[in-house]
């Protein structure tokens, strides 16, 4: 099984090009590279204080990347 493998793994948050808003509570979470955020599930982010809106950003903008959150990858 291949392991998955990103170029956007190591990249700031800068690179999803998220609100200063979500931003800032990612870093406030000890969040901050695309990879952290990867990681992470619906429910991570819930228990974070982060609304329905807001994930469904984050989540948009890791599809963006080709990414997905619990760390899939899209070709």
């Amino acid at each position: 099984m291949a392991k998955n493998i990103n170029i956007y793994e190591h990249d700031d948050l800068k690179t999803l090009e998220l609100s200063s808003d979500i931003c800032q509570m990612l870093r406030d979470q000890g969040l901050s590279t695309v990879g952290d955020v990867w990681i992470l599930n619906r429910k991570k982010l819930k228990a974070m204080g982060f609304k329905d809106a807001d994930i469904k950003i984050i989540i948009i903008k890791l599809q963006l990347l080709g990414l997905d959150l619990n760390k899939k990858i899209y070709n």
